[in-house]
């Protein structure tokens, strides 16, 4: 710790100005002591556990499941607190009532004879809980995250002990008036949701919290709401942030994706986008048309009648034609995206069924093309342009949608440093001989980091920048580039074959070459190079990805490069889990080192309530130290010690009267 007598005067001069500015918060000797011991003991507590998710794609239940026993920890703390003195019954009933206060609380009061015992022992459980997970933060830090309705009696019931003869009685009468008081589901409810909040100090979304699922808007709401978190956006959040921008073509694969898998609840429901004028073009333009091609992806029949299936699949093929012509418009405007490979509606022979690609004729599925003129297939109808309009209108104009999307960019970027972690979705363009691929942007080169960076910039001159003025309206392109390029680090695959899944049978010709980067991050060295190109130099450090799912049904892993890279995205996504055989990983990361689960399907919230059935989670420690991680060696620790070392200029400041005390 460097003590105040080492600092020199030539700082203090240099640094006056700034430190002037600081004594308006300090502005005396005792307080600017204060602050220090403060941050001295600050910087001695355990380090936060952080907990990471990725490619969550709209599956809510499961989202807010894993957000709540926090991947498992809170059973772990419930076991390292209660060991043997519980039954595994009553330890499951007890987390049952962390992750759901007020559903569990209804059905114990329906079977439960004698309540207020049944109160009496789990607020005292609770207590204990809650004493656990709140003891590695300050007392300020509890205190504001405490309900202000129970704020002073939980100060009071955390910070004294149970065992104290002399506050035993005390501590007890507060427990059974909070009884008598007809107060105790309130005060349970409020409890629960602390300890929820209190285990988890930072959550990390790795990408991808859109599209498949039914409730990404659920997921976003609850996201809003958290107290901390960031988000590294994914290639299918980036797709959401380009439609609420206005970008037609994103907006297009949007309503594609939606409909491909059936799933308009985040569309209508959540963010109020009408659907009515699409539905209507569809029925009109393609009544005759079976669309059996574009009948959806649906595990449950019963959701939707048959009527309704018939009706999707015809919006489906409607939205997808009008996809095609709003992504070759923007190939055509822009040559430097070197995607004119992937204008394929001109390589249709109409009227033989067929398409000519890669030098071979495939016979195509679906032949049905009623607003496709063969002369310029690329243009829209009327009708598609008035659809589409209408469309754009109700994707920018949704208040919800807005107020999601501008979350996204308050927490969120295309990657992330902390604490000796890089986090990013998918990749960082790499050539074949492992160095960092060059990519030009409107006449200017980036890689490696520079490239991240010059995205991420793009990405928010889409939104953010005057209507109509051309960085914006380049922006909003490279935001779909984003979606499908090649050197997109994004997507980072030779090509996007939609069109080729959807209408050709033969699979050879839809398959999508990977970039370099999944290939070669496999090797330490290489994971070495990126770590040092982003200032990260530690042993310890990891890269931390989603967007390919691991497929552990097939034997792939999850830890590549010697540990120095954790792919985490094992199937959250329903659509995935039959590729993976999993439902998911995520990563806690705690004082004590770095733990992997390994997450089994998500039957229902109903299920974990009534039943006390958990996600069945298999844990695989990383890396174990036995000397815990303080706040120290974090980085709010490196801050912490930086403000520490500017308070105590200050005071030289004051002792040495460069700067008078204010009374």
């Amino acid at each position: 710790m460097t003590k105040s007598n080492t600092i020199s005067t030539e700082e203090i001069l240099s640094d006056l100005r700034y430190l002037q500015l600081l004594s308006n918060n300090f502005p005396t000797i005792s307080d600017a002591c204060t602050e220090i011991i403060n941050l001295e003991a600050i910087l001695n507590l355990p380090k936060g556990t952080e907990h990471f998710l990725t490619d969550i794609h709209g599956e809510y239940e499961a989202f807010l499941h894993v957000l709540k026993n926090a991947s498992g920890t809170v059973r772990r703390k419930v076991d390292e607190i209660f060991g043997q003195t519980l039954r595994e019954s009553e330890k499951k009933e007890l987390c049952t009532l962390i992750y759901y206060p007020e559903q569990k609380l209804e059905l114990v009061k329906s079977e439960e004879n004698d309540l207020d015992d049944w109160y009496l022992i789990t607020l005292h459980q609770l207590i204990k809980v809650c004493q656990n997970v709140s003891s590695k933060y300050t007392r300020s830090k509890v205190r504001k995250a405490l309900p202000t309705e129970f704020s002073y009696i939980l100060q009071e019931l955390l910070h004294e002990s149970q065992i104290d003869p002399n506050k035993q009685a005390y501590f007890n009468v507060i427990i059974s008036t909070i009884i008598t008081t007809g107060r105790a589901d309130h005060f349970i409810i409020a409890m629960c949701n602390l300890i929820q909040r209190l285990t988890i100090d930072t959550l990390h979304v790795v990408g991808d919290i859109y599209d498949r699922g039914p409730g990404a808007h659920i997921i976003m709401d609850t996201l809003c709401n958290y107290h901390n978190f960031d988000i590294q956006w994914g290639n299918h959040d980036i797709l959401w942030m380009g439609a609420a921008a206005g970008n037609t073509a994103c907006m297009a694969n949007v309503l594609r994706i939606a409909l491909r898998y059936a799933n308009l609840g985040t569309i209508e429901d959540g963010y109020g986008i009408n659907l009515l004028p699409l539905a209507t073009f569809a029925m009109e333009r393609y009544k005759d048309d079976p669309c059996n091609v574009f009948m959806p992806k649906i595990n449950d029949t019963t959701v939707h009648n048959e009527k309704t299936i018939r009706l999707i699949a015809q919006m489906h093929k409607a939205i997808t034609i009008i996809q095609f012509k709003l992504e070759a418009q923007i190939i055509l405007n822009h040559p430097e995206f070197k995607m004119t490979d992937r204008l394929l509606l001109n390589k249709i022979n109409y009227e033989k069924g067929s398409i000519l690609l890669e030098g071979k004729e495939y016979p195509l599925k679906d032949i049905s093309f009623p607003t496709i003129d063969p002369q310029n297939p690329f243009s829209l109808t009327e009708d598609e342009e008035d659809l589409i309009c209408k469309l754009r209108h109700s994707f920018v104009n949704s208040e919800k949608l807005r107020k999601h999307i501008r979350c996204l960019y308050a927490h969120g970027g295309i990657y992330l440093v902390r604490n000796s972690n890089l986090l990013f979705h998918a990749s960082i363009p790499l050539n074949a001989d492992r160095t960092f691929k060059e990519v030009e942007i409107r006449g200017k080169k980036y890689k490696g980091k520079s490239l991240l960076d010059k995205v991420d910039q793009l990405i928010r001159t889409a939104y953010f920048d005057d209507e109509d003025s051309v960085d914006r309206n380049y922006a909003l392109d490279y935001t779909w580039y984003l979606w499908c390029g090649e050197d997109s680090p994004s997507f980072d695959k030779d090509k996007m074959t939609t069109f080729e899944r959807y209408f050709i049978a033969d699979k050879s010709i839809s398959k999508e070459k990977k970039g370099y980067y999944y290939e070669l991050r496999n090797e330490e060295s290489v994971c070495d190079m990126i770590l040092k190109e982003f200032g990260i130099n530690d042993k310890h450090s990891h890269i931390i990805n989603g967007h390919i799912p691991v497929k552990t049904i097939k034997g792939e892993k999850p830890v590549k490069a010697g540990g120095k890279l954790l792919v985490i995205d094992g199937g959250f996504s329903k659509a995935y889990q039959s590729e993976t055989g999993i439902a998911g990983y995520t990563l806690i990361y705690h004082s004590r080192g770095l733990q992997l689960a390994q997450h089994e399907p998500f039957q229902s919230t109903q299920k974990a309530i009534k039943e006390g059935i958990d996600i069945i989670s298999t844990s695989f420690i990383l890396e174990f130290s036995s000397q815990r991680m303080m706040v120290r060696d974090t980085d709010i620790g490196k801050e912490l010690i930086t403000q520490i070392q500017d308070l105590k200029k200050l005071l030289v400041a004051y002792r040495n009267g460069y700067i008078k005390e204010k009374s």
